[in-house]
């Protein structure tokens, strides 16, 4: 049990609060599961973190930029919102887990478990043939899929919304992989090729999913948890609802809150204090308009602040085999939101609550 308790306090550090309860616990899921799961418990753990790593990344400029008070995945807590963001959190998450336990997969981390050689030998197209290490997807979405949906033991509207994303999630794995390739023959002719296919870059998986969260459809049905006994009409209704969405698309019940602005009852931070970013010429448009976004139409100013930043400088390799490097300290501008001052006028809140990003 101190191994299990070990565990689960590791699980989700980053984004679980002890008065909010944390629903993602190695236990949640172990009680789901054989006990043979806790061989995976410690790739889970690393794939939750990722996933919730790369959303901060995906959303540091926007509006809502993944909060830990948000990050709540259960449907028991308090917390059972169903918007646009929280699907986006359970489709990063899922991707996350299955990320990992593929990877691990395929590096042999796991007993009995290895490179996907179901089609080696298979010719896939002219010049070329199944060969390599193919990364184990089926397996990787398999325990993620055991692991992950296991939290959602509910039969409502709500419930039905993350599983559907969490699959998305998983979706979002495959549709990012690609084929790699090697070429054989006489003097490098490349007359024979074999190929396999490779997990993408976890930071192309967050682009993905990022661009599935801008296109979200709002699903327009009844939210009422079900009456006692799982009744086959709310089965049948959310199953009606269900029954045109592509199960790669995010989907999302309820539109969400104003970002602008502090709420503390739903754990909204607002926009004040955020840091945005001026002009530069390596920005991109988003970049390049987030004090606009996050401050101006907000209802709130941007002040500058000369800050002191220490980082390493003058590295130089030393033989053998260590780099050393001198502590420089740099002045630099950055750029915060903030109130305006008394008896000053405002700009004008925007009149769009969501932003969709352009590049």
């Amino acid at each position: 049990m101190e191994l299990l308790n070990l565990l689960a306090a590791m699980v989700f550090p980053m984004c679980c609060h002890f008065q909010l309860g944390c629903a993602w616990t190695v236990n949640n899921f172990l009680m789901t599961g054989p006990k043979a799961f806790l061989t995976y418990a410690s790739s889970v753990q690393v794939g939750a973190k990722n996933g919730i790593q790369e959303c901060k990344h995906q959303f540091m400029l926007d509006r809502w930029n993944c909060p830990e008070s948000t990050l709540q995945l259960s449907t028991h807590n308090g917390l059972r919102s169903a918007t646009r963001e929280t699907s986006f959190v359970h489709a990063i998450s899922a991707a996350g887990v299955m990320y990992t336990l593929t990877k691990n997969c395929s590096m042999g981390d796991f007993e009995n478990c290895g490179c996907d050689d179901s089609r080696i030998g298979q010719t896939g197209g002219r010049g070329w043939i199944w060969g390599g290490c193919s990364d184990n997807v089926a397996f990787g979405q398999k325990i993620s899929k055991q692991f992950v949906d296991a939290l959602e033991d509910g039969h409502d509207s709500r419930a039905a919304v993350n599983l559907h994303n969490n699959e998305a999630g998983r979706l979002a794995i495959k549709a990012t992989m690609r084929k790699t390739c090697k070429c054989h023959g006489v003097s490098g002719s490349c007359s024979i090729q074999t190929c396999w296919m490779q997990l993408a870059d976890f930071r192309e998986v967050g682009n993905y999913l990022k661009i599935k969260y801008e296109q979200a459809n709002k699903l327009e049905m009844d939210k009422k948890p079900v009456r006692a006994g799982n009744s086959a009409d709310t089965r049948g209704a959310i199953a009606h609802a269900f029954r045109n969405l592509p199960k790669t698309e995010l989907i999302y019940l309820e539109d969400s809150p104003d970002y602008c602005t502090k709420n503390h009852s739903v754990g909204l931070q607002g926009t004040e204090g955020r840091e945005c970013r001026k002009a530069g010429k390596s920005m991109s448009q988003w970049e390049r308009k987030s004090c606009r976004r996050l401050c101006y139409e907000c209802g709130l100013r941007v002040v500058e602040k000369r800050v002191e930043v220490v980082s390493s400088c003058n590295c130089k390799f030393h033989w053998c085999c260590t780099v050393k490097c001198d502590r420089c300290t740099q002045v630099v501008t950055k750029y915060y939101c903030a109130r305006h001052e008394t008896g000053r006028k405002p700009h004008k809140r925007a009149k769009g609550r969501h932003l969709v990003r352009r590049q």
